[in-house]
């Protein structure tokens, strides 16, 4: 039995990780995002809540994880990033999983991953597309969005990997000049994809 083709999408925050994900299933592949996966997780009925609200009571009220509560003790308390990361690991893969069965038929499916090398999920894939921009167009777009200092950015430039060396890692890279231009190279890179 053929399985689908499994292309896992990253990029650093601000190189239109979100918009090309978006061309993915406007094209009619299947797309897995690992952050909508989360909040689904965090929202009221989601699996994580109970185990969250034991681990770490404070930060769930009315039955739904409440995440500036959260952050602020993953910030100061020691091993709670661990302790969360033990929790939550474990439902996001089952969910992606889940999600990789119910579109087996599929000959291309895009999971949508921000730290897709950080946590080695690009093992599970066939391929892995990193979307780029120069340094400058990155600051300007993340420094565009509504309360976003630059001490933030850098902090989140921090968390994640060097945008030279995803490059480095990646099967494909699609520099996001511009929405044309992005979503000629999306529908070049399907129409290779499925052809292989």
């Amino acid at each position: 039995m053929s399985r689908s083709f499994i292309l896992g999408l990253t990029g650093s925050i601000g190189m239109g990780k979100s918009t090309t994900a978006a061309m993915f299933a406007e094209a009619g592949v299947p797309v897995w995002d690992a952050d909508a996966a989360v909040h689904a997780l965090y929202a009221r009925g989601g699996t994580a809540v109970a185990p969250i609200a034991a681990a770490f009571p404070a930060a769930v009220r009315d039955g739904v994880v409440d995440r500036g509560t959260l952050k602020t003790l993953l910030t100061t308390e020691n091993q709670a990033l661990s302790r969360l990361e033990s929790l939550v690991h474990p439902l996001v893969a089952a969910d992606r999983a889940a999600f990789i069965r119910a579109h087996a038929s599929a000959p291309l499916i895009v999971l949508d991953i921000p730290l897709l090398f950080e946590t080695g999920a690009d093992a599970l894939c066939d391929a892995t597309l990193v979307v780029t921009a120069a340094p400058e167009v990155q600051r300007a777009r993340v420094l565009s969005r509504p309360g976003i200092t630059e001490r933030q950015l850098d902090l989140f430039l921090a968390r994640q990997l060097p945008d030279a060396e995803k490059r480095a890692r990646a099967t494909h890279v699609i520099e996001t000049r511009s929405l044309e231009q992005t979503r000629a190279a999306v529908q070049d890179l399907i129409a290779k994809l499925r052809g292989a």
